[in-house]
Parts: structure tokens; C-alpha cells; sequence
């Protein structure tokens, strides 16, 4: 049987006619009443489209114990949240405790007065509402702060940019190039295992960071117009060492595990944003001994300093830059890229040309 409207949703999980009739009769003026005469059908429509606000559950039922079924909704991210009030005539102590322990919030002895069992009810729904609107001010707070995060990391990130005034939007737009990268990949069998969206999440994060060792190179060789010398090389492949030991200095002070998962993709980006799949980048680490974070950076990196405008040179067009990343030039081989990202790239052509137009300098 069941009462429709926008009253809170009582399941009654109940086998015996009279315990249901007197229920009904003095709840249904405040409540829409859904009966279930078993724990089978009670998981059913426990679990329906219109999840119960409360249930009232009878121990002894034939089939399936009003126990096992409250085991059942407590096991289930679906259900179990759905405040459960058990209904017995089993009056030992032991049995309210096993109802309380697996779950239950109350235990009402039978017979009930329906006085008593509208207090009770009502008791519940109130404590549900106010654990609901708790967890609804958690999740803002906690959606406040991951947005202050973001915000600040990539402030740190910008720092590192303002070294190189016209990279303003460098950060921007090869965050954004790893993004559509990394959820491309995870669409393909090969990397379905690889990426969770928590991995995601953090390695979206942390790309802001991956120049943040340019903090300690010298004006005179970022900002230099003509080509470096050897020595000056060498200082500018620092910054991936310092970038590390910065993300690590910082790693030294955190214990919090979700903090360390995205410093460990921070440090990762930060050192080998500049490895080479051929095994010629900075610091000589090749193929898969280069963390995906590092390949993938590479890749945007590289896209981005082609077609951006530099102290040293005029920025190439998207499909100038297409064809230097995939037929090389006297600077770039396609051989540097991971295969399988360079390929993603070429896929996604458009949408790059799309993100560099969108995030101009």
C-alpha cells in the first residue's frame, strides 16, 4: 500500500495486519506510508526511487529477519543513512542491544502506543535533518577551502610566471592541455586502471606548479634574448631541481595523506616536465621511467613555448606547431614524446588550437 504526497516517507516493514492498520491509522495524517510484509520486499522498495526518509522494521518476519535487512541497507552507500527503528516483541536486553549495534537508531517494544512511536519518529527525522544540514555545511566549507587550495597554488605558480612576463597565461592554458590530455587517455583501455578521478584531480592540480623552480634562476638568463651559453643552459635545467626540492621542503612539514598524494604528483611535474621519451631531456630518464605526470606536461609544454611569443622568438601557428611536434625540427623530434600522448594530441589538435586562442597573452 502506498499514500503519495510530500509528507517525510515511513517504510513499515510489518507482517502482522493489526500492527499495520493501527500504523497507518495514526501516522498517515502526518506522513506518506509505504508496507512491505517482508524483508524482501522491504529491500525492494527500501531501495526504490524514492528512498524511505525512516523505517520502521519488525524483528521477526517470516524469510528474512528484520536484522539481516537492516544489515543489508547498513552495507549498501545507498541506504544506509536511512535512519532504522526496530519494532519487537522480543523485550530482552540482549535483543535491543543487537538492534542497536548493527545499526538501529531505536527499539520500540511491542505492543506500542502510537503515541510513543510518533515521538520517536519524530525524534529521528529531527536528528536527521540536522545531521543533513551538518554534512551540507561540511561539504561547503570543504568546497570553500579546496577552492582557496587552488587558488593558492596556482598564486605560487604565477609567482614562478611573473620571472617571465610574457608567459602570464602559460600556466592556464598547459594546465588546461594535461587536463584534456589525461581524461582522453583515461577513456582508452590501456590507461582505463590508471586513472581514477581523484588522480585526475590532483594531477590537474598540480600542473600550476611544474615552473615553480624558476623562482631561483637568474633574470639575466630567463629574460635572456639570445641563445644561452652552455653554463647558462645548465643554470636554466636547475630550475626542475630547485622546483623539486621546493615541493619537498613543503612535503617535510605535512602529514596529511590526501596533501602528500598531491605533492608526490607535484614533485613529479616540477622535475621531469623536461624529460625526453628518447631518453634526451634534462636529466637522462627515459619511456615509462618518466612518472605519466611528466610525459604529459612535457608534451604541453613544448606546445605551448612553440606557439607563445618569446624574448627570443615570435610565436609559431598551431599548424606550424603540429608540424614541428610531429615531423621535427632542428629543436624538436617527435621521438621526445610518449607515443601514446602524442597521438592524444593529434586527436585533440582542435581543441589545443581552441584552449591557446581562448587563453592568448
Amino acid at each position: 500500500m502506498i499514500l503519495t504526497n510530500t509528507k517525510p516517507r515511513i517504510l513499515v516493514v510489518e507482517d502482522t495486519p493489526e500492527h499495520i492498520h493501527i500504523l497507518i491509522e495514526s501516522l498517515h495524517d502526518d506522513f506518506a506510508i509505504t508496507v512491505a510484509t517482508s524483508g524482501e520486499r522491504a529491500l525492494k522498495l527500501a531501495k526504490g526511487e524514492n528512498l524511505p526518509d525512516i523505517i520502521l522494521l519488525d524483528v521477526i518476519m517470516p524469510g528474512i529477519s528484520g536484522y539481516e535487512v537492516c544489515r543489508i541497507l547498513k552495507s549498501d552507500p545507498q541506504t544506509r543513512d536511512i535512519p532504522i527503528i526496530f519494532m519487537s516483541s522480543l523485550n530482552e536486553e540482549d535483543d535491543e542491544r543487537l538492534g542497536l549495534e548493527i545499526g538501529g537508531l531505536d527499539y520500540i517494544s511491542k505492543p506500542f502506543r502510537p503515541s510513543l512511536v510518533r515521538a520517536r519518529i519524530n525524534n529521528q527525522l529531527e536528528l536527521k535533518r540536522h545531521r543533513n544540514h551538518l554534512e551540507d555545511i561540511v561539504m561547503e566549507r570543504t568546497h570553500e577551502l579546496l577552492l582557496t587550495q587552488d587558488a593558492a597554488i596556482f598564486g605560487l605558480g604565477i609567482l614562478a610566471e611573473f620571472r617571465d612576463t610574457e608567459t602570464g597565461m602559460h600556466i592556464r592554458r598547459t594546465q588546461s592541455y594535461v587536463g584534456l590530455l589525461a581524461k582522453h587517455l583515461a577513456c582508452i583501455p590501456k590507461y582505463a586502471g590508471v586513472f581514477s578521478e581523484e588522480m585526475l584531480h590532483l594531477l590537474i592540480q598540480s600542473a600550476p606548479l611544474h615552473d615553480i623552480g624558476k623562482v631561483g634562476i637568474a633574470d639575466s638568463i630567463l629574460r635572456k634574448p639570445s641563445s644561452l651559453t652552455k653554463a647558462e643552459f645548465e643554470q636554466i635545467k636547475r630550475h626542475t631541481v630547485y622546483g623539486r626540492e621546493v615541493i619537498e621542503s613543503i612535503e617535510a612539514t605535512m602529514r596529511d595523506n590526501a596533501a602528500s598524494a598531491f605533492l608526490r604528483f607535484a614533485k613529479e611535474v616540477t622535475f621531469t616536465h623536461h624529460e625526453c621519451w628518447d631518453g634526451s631531456g634534462y636529466h637522462g630518464l627515459r619511456g615509462e621511467d618518466i612518472p605519466l605526470s611528466g610525459r604529459l606536461m612535457a608534451l604541453a609544454d613544448i606546445y605551448d613555448a612553440l606557439t607563445s611569443k618569446r624574448v627570443y622568438k615570435e610565436p609559431f601557428s598551431h599548424e606550424d606547431t603540429m608540424k614541428i611536434m610531429c615531423n621535427g625540427d632542428n629543436r624538436t623530434r617527435p621521438e621526445q614524446f610518449d607515443p601514446d600522448i602524442l597521438q592524444a594530441f593529434i586527436d585533440l589538435s582542435p581543441t589545443f588550437k581552441e584552449i591557446s586562442r581562448h587563453f592568448q597573452d
